[in-house]
């Protein structure tokens, strides 16, 4: 029998293994920029064209290299990383496989510019699906300059299992986000489009933490640092009534490397129990720092999932930072028994200069002098003008009630107001959460929030296609401040926010400036309105298919709808009823629920069988 076993060519190979490293354009970001900081850069430009499927380029001034190794990085597990196994243990670089390079090259166009201090020249190398076309001496300046570009140009299966730019691109940022803030140190900036969507220069965590997500993020955050033999903790986490519906803004960076850890995050919902709402997900930007032989990186081709040798031990240590962290800023409560509360400063009267209480004496005053006449003194009090009027014979009058009045409520026929007393009901609400209407068969009962989100969204659904809303102009234009990545969304989405009723005037840094609003909107609404908006867009992760108008509409009806717990009088309850039949869709909610259930008369007589 003939052999069937045999070696796969180099280029194959190189696929299958991108295949594992390179999953998306932001795969790609993330091992470029990690090779640009293990060169020991302090300048790192990122430049991204179409979310990255038609360029991705990253511009260093660090090292450089020589010819040869500009050559030897494309191929496979070629690296300046590691020696020997061991070394896998004592790991202090982003990059050690040697395997990324070559996996980008195998998919991509790559044109590499390499230059060492030292050198008058560098060298310049055109790859194509991992053949090298060209290789020259060139003139550039110190560092590397390697880009990217039509990714998945030979596959093109896995070119169109790529989402829309808007997502992609937001992929792209949440990397940009964990390289940016384990090197705080290093200038950043990243263009998409040409657009200037990040300037990071070097400083500290917690300014990193505020330039990356928005400066209204400084007053969220609440500082941990604690110090043990067993590893360092440093970093903030947000405070409790910041929480959010996502998990977002969650940072694990373990000797500056960011990872993904559902038992570690754990120990912090752990450390914010009794504090958050249900649903509700706290943000944290922490730093671990422990002896590298005691964590192994080498568990996954992404490098974002490690083993730690004592992980109970850090999730009790890491609870208990964070707690105590809470506890400390007053965040949390404490027990203490020896405080009395009441005689504790407000906390934004605690810099207000103490004045001292003022006694003020009248010298004059005299409590057995008589009070003087009504005419000598207006403002003296006469006290016998208290008993005029009293009759001295009581018993005539002690039983005469007929000259007395009572204050007493007004009284009602009806518990309903006085309009609606007159008409008949035919709805009512139960626990104000369902509304009940009969019908000839028996009764519906009417799940009132699903119902009026699936109003509200057939509706805003109908204004956005149609695109003729006009939106009612604001008295002063609203000024909102979002981070980078949720402005980018919100950009994304501008058409089709505009067909709804809304005027932008600018986005500018970190914030936008709206002059009108959609009619059924009220002004203090349109901040909730856009991070329901940017919840749903980071939650759903649409594909290539999303409609951002579906998805428009449905945000609009979930913010605005009115929620279980509201109590309705008999309008709004016939309003929902008649508007919900009114629906293409009636049946079912925007999240495929029942809306309604009918009973039927045979059903509640059997009931008393």
């Amino acid at each position: 029998m003939a052999d069937i076993i045999h070696l796969l060519p180099d280029h194959v190979a190189n696929q299958i293994a991108a295949g594992e490293v390179v999953q998306r354009p932001a795969s790609v970001v993330k091992e470029l920029l990690e090779n640009s900081i293990d060169a020991g850069s302090s300048e790192i430009i990122l430049l991204i064209k179409n979310a990255g499927k038609t360029l991705i380029q990253v511009i260093d001034n660090g090292k450089g290299m020589s010819e040869t190794d500009a050559r030897l990085s494309f191929e496979r597990h070629a690296t300046s990383k590691i020696k020997a196994a061991d070394d896998l243990f004592c790991l202090n670089t982003k990059g050690f496989r040697g395997e990324a390079l070559a996996s980008i090259a195998a998919i991509a166009h790559v044109e590499l510019k390499t230059k060492q201090e030292s050198e008058d020249l560098g060298t310049s190398i055109t790859i194509e699906g991992s053949s090298i076309t060209a290789q020259d001496t060139v003139a550039t300046s110190k560092g590397t300059s390697i880009a990217v570009k039509n990714l998945f140009f030979n596959i093109p299966a896995r070119r169109n299992f790529l989402k829309s730019d808007a997502v992609e691109l937001r992929h792209i940022i949440d990397e940009f986000h964990r390289v940016v803030l384990a090197h705080p140190r290093i200038n950043f900036s990243m263009y998409h489009n040409g657009n200037n969507l990040f300037d990071l220069r070097s400083e500290n965590f917690r300014q990193r933490i505020v330039h990356t997500f928005g400066k209204k993020t400084n007053e969220k955050l609440v500082p941990v640092d604690e110090e043990t033999e067993l590893l360092n903790i440093s970093g903030f986490v947000g405070k409790p009534e910041y929480a959010k519906k996502s998990r977002g803004e969650q940072f694990f960076f373990v000797n500056q490397r960011f990872i993904k850890s559902p038992y570690l995050n754990h120990s912090i919902q752990a450390a914010f129990e009794g504090l958050l709402p249900p649903n509700k997900f706290p943000s944290y930007f922490l730093n671990l720092t422990v002896d590298p032989k005691s964590i192994d990186i080498n568990i996954h081709p992404t490098k974002t999932e490690i083993k730690f040798d004592d992980e109970p031990t850090i999730y009790a240590l890491l609870r208990a930072a964070v707690k105590h962290s809470l506890g400390q800023f007053s965040v949390a409560p404490i027990l203490d028994f020896q405080r009395d509360a009441a005689l504790d400063t407000p906390y934004q009267q605690q810099n207000d200069q103490v004045s001292l209480p003022k006694v003020e004496v009248n010298p004059d005053f005299n409590p057995f002098s008589k009070p003087k006449s009504s005419s000598s003194s207006s403002s003296s009090p006469a006290w016998e003008g208290l008993y005029t009027g009293l009759q001295s014979d009581t018993s005539a009058s002690s039983n005469d009630f007929s000259e007395v009045q009572f204050e007493s409520d007004e009284l009602q026929s009806s518990i309903f107001d006085k309009d609606e007393g007159k008409r008949v009901q035919n709805t009512f609400q139960l626990q104000n959460k369902y509304i009940i209407s009969t019908i000839k068969s028996g009764m519906v009962v009417i799940d009132q929030n699903r119902a009026h989100e699936r109003i509200l969204y057939e509706d805003f659904l109908t204004q956005i296609t149609i695109n003729d809303t006009v939106g009612q102009q604001l008295m002063f234009p609203l000024t909102l401040e979002f981070s980078t990545k949720d402005l980018e969304v919100l950009q994304s989405l501008k058409e089709q926010l505009e067909h709804s009723g809304f005027v932008f005037e600018n986005f500018g840094d970190q914030q936008t400036t709206i002059s009108a609003i959609p009619a059924a909107l009220k002004d203090s609404d349109v901040k909730k309105v856009f991070l329901q908006l940017i919840d749903d867009v980071h939650n759903e992760v649409p594909d290539f298919n999303f409609s951002s108008s579906d998805l428009l509409a449905k945000t609009f009806a979930k913010s605005l709808a009115i929620k279980n717990g509201k109590k309705l009088n008999i309008t709004e309850q016939e309003f929902i009823v008649n508007a919900l039949f009114a629906c293409k869709e009636p049946a079912l909610s925007l999240s495929n629920k029942a809306i309604f259930t009918t009973i039927e008369i045979t059903e509640l007589e059997s009931k008393f069988n």
